[in-house]
């Protein structure tokens, strides 16, 4: 393992801020939970929707990473749950960074060159 293998990630706080809707989901407004790293953390007791979390999911792993601060990526915060008779909201917000090594998350060989 080398000081060149390694990459930086932010973990993500994916809170539900809003329902304008029925309020007949599993979640509620204040649930959350983090991505730290590959994981996702709730907290003790809480769970969350599934399907929700099919809306938020293809987002996350962009989202972790840094992007230019005119990308919609970095600007756009608020994503849409996947029930528009519920209108769930949900807020990602980066809340820190964390640093991993490539050959402790991939079984890929990485070529270093200079």
């Amino acid at each position: 393992m080398t000081e060149d293998d390694t990459f930086t990630l932010y973990d993500l706080r994916v809170e539900c801020v809003e329902i304008t809707g029925d309020a007949v989901s599993s979640y509620e407004v204040g649930d959350y939970f983090e991505v730290h790293g590959e994981e996702i953390v709730l907290p003790e007791g809480q769970t969350f929707s599934l399907y929700a979390l099919s809306s938020l999911l293809p987002l996350l792993p962009a989202k972790q990473r840094e992007t230019g601060e005119k990308d919609w990526m970095t600007t756009d915060t608020r994503v849409a749950g996947p029930d528009p008779n519920v209108g769930g909201v949900f807020e990602i917000t980066r809340i820190g960074t964390r640093e991993f090594n490539h050959d402790d998350v991939s079984g890929e060989d990485l070529e270093i060159t200079d």
